[in-house]
């Protein structure tokens, strides 16, 4: 816990704005996505307006990439550490993401203004939303053990994986509904965990329905085994980080 509020203070530290960046940068992204995309791409009516569609998919990549980008250097970051004691070095990976869902949780204050704003019903559905959310950062923490470790040994990983991201998104539906993309590549997205996860999102908070589960239990599959691969892994490898760094 001591580092996760290292991480949440030092990242703030002599800003003005401080914690309201937190907010002010998936909202401002949200904004000016959801103009390009709907007054000039014009993109179709998505049941419900096209921002508030737009930022349920966003605010859980924003979690998915800013866990990711962070935990890969986390280990890095920490060098001098890693060096002096021994202690569990899944510390600084799990305390990075715990630092990302503190955002995540902020950020999403805007998004619940919007549901009332907006007048959406909420169902009991949406109680879903909690294992959605385990079941996401099950796969981001077991990525994020991979990612450190691997760039650990090899500095191109963490340049690798903001190309692999950006690629990543526009195969994840994000800014657009799965219904836009090509019937006969539409099983991508089954394939794509993220994609279960921001589909399934949808589902239960702006639907008001259940998701589908048997998407959901394709991406609990996938998150499982990256999981007991990537600790398996991270622990072979665990003793070898002091004479890397």
């Amino acid at each position: 816990m001591e580092l996760t509020k290292r991480e949440i203070k030092q990242r703030y530290k002599q800003s003005v704005l401080g914690y309201a960046w937190v907010i002010l940068n998936p909202l401002i992204q949200m904004i000016v996505m959801a103009f390009v995309f709907s007054k000039i791409l014009r993109i179709g009516n998505m049941g419900v307006p096209y921002p508030i569609f737009l930022y349920a998919g966003l605010l859980p990549w924003t979690l998915f990439t800013n866990s990711l980008n962070s935990s890969v250097n986390s280990l890095v970051g920490n060098a001098g550490l890693l060096t002096k004691i021994y202690f569990p070095r899944v510390i600084f990976i799990q305390s990075t993401i715990l630092a990302k869902m503190v955002d995540f949780f902020l950020s999403s204050t805007v998004f619940v203004l919007f549901m009332i704003f907006f007048q959406l019903p909420v169902t009991w559905n949406v109680l879903w939303f909690i294992p959605i959310f385990l079941i996401q950062n099950l796969f981001t923490y077991g990525l994020s053990l991979l990612m450190a470790a691997f760039n650990l040994f090899y500095r191109d990983i963490q340049y690798l994986l903001g190309l692999l991201l950006l690629v990543w998104m526009y195969f994840t539906p994000v800014i657009y509904p799965v219904e836009m993309f090509p019937p006969q590549y539409q099983w991508i997205f089954q394939m794509n965990p993220m994609a279960v996860f921001i589909n399934a999102y949808r589902q239960v908070i702006l639907g008001g329905g259940m998701p589908n589960l048997v998407s959901l239990g394709i991406g609990l599959a996938a998150s499982v085994v990256l999981y007991l691969v990537a600790v398996k892994l991270f622990k072979k490898l665990e003793g070898q980080f002091a004479d890397v760094v």
